[in-house]
């Protein structure tokens, strides 16, 4: 099976999940609608006071909600997904809200037939990478649309997660370095819902942090933080349980696990800071 078979198969998951995820309890659109951000404390807290003003590629951005709430910070955006049935959902959204973001449809790895600029950030985070085969290529997009002194801003559940059984119930399951072949899931409903009659099959990649990291000093992207946190940002894990604003863990496992990290990197150039108005 080659990966445009792969991409296919999600392609199609995401296009069926949407439909629910428009309307679930956890993406609470209403509430978005009357002015919640949908961006995590985190990502308000590394990457926020550099949003203003700024023009940012949000990747992978599912049904857009991140990406008009990085628009209502003050930043000119253009986010991307390969679902058409959420890009049709935030072109929705972004009429009823008199928003400008611009959304273009098409596979992340096919973007520079659709889009030839350079922007200050990139932005992506939360269950995207897991999407992606190959890195390396996705590095380079990073690099090729990043300006001088440009941001990047990657947000991503823990690695170590996904070693985990399906139930998240005990380790080593699924191994943590990378492998060419994908894991397979058969899935009824989906995180939002898992009653909903939905059945899926899903295709995607554990990424190690030597392949991520690695993949993007390659072309030459600087670091400048690197955070792990024991907690999740969303509700979207079973069997978890609140222990705080914007801060799930599973009940089992509580907080001595890792369940995200965020990464902030530099394209050589001008610092972003320095060209503050």
């Amino acid at each position: 099976m080659m990966s445009k078979e792969y991409f296919k198969a999600n392609r199609e998951a995401w296009d069926a999940k949407t439909q629910v995820h428009v309307k679930s309890e956890l993406y609470d659109v209403e509430s978005f609608k009357k002015g919640r951000t949908t961006l995590r404390e985190a990502d308000l807290a590394e990457i926020g006071s550099l949003l203003k003003g700024r023009s940012v590629l949000h990747l992978q951005c599912h049904f857009g909600l991140d990406s008009l709430s990085i628009e209502r910070e003050g930043a000119s955006v253009t986010a991307v997904d390969f679902s058409r049935e959420a890009i049709d959902t935030a072109e929705k959204l972004k009429e009823e809200l008199n928003l400008k973001t611009r959304f273009i449809c098409c596979n992340v790895y096919d973007l520079p037939q659709y889009l030839d600029e350079q922007f200050d950030i990139v932005f992506t985070t939360y269950g995207t990478i897991g999407w992606l085969p190959d890195l390396e290529s996705w590095s380079k997009l990073v690099h090729r649309y990043l300006k001088p002194g440009g941001i990047l801003y990657l947000a991503e559940f823990h690695p170590f997660l996904w070693t985990m059984t399906d139930d998240f119930q005990s380790f080593g399951h699924y191994p943590y370095f990378f492998e060419k072949k994908p894991f397979v899931e058969d899935e009824e409903g989906t995180y939002t819902d898992r009653s909903a009659p939905l059945k899926t099959r899903t295709y995607s990649w554990n990424h190690h942090f030597g392949e991520v990291l690695g993949t993007l000093l390659e072309r030459g992207l600087n670091l400048k933080s690197f955070n792990e946190y024991p907690y999740s940002p969303w509700d979207c894990f079973p069997d978890l349980e609140e222990i705080g604003y914007q801060r799930w863990v599973f009940k089992k496992w509580k907080n001595k696990i890792p369940y995200f990290y965020t990464i902030l990197m530099k394209k050589e150039g001008e610092h972003l800071e320095n060209k503050r108005d």
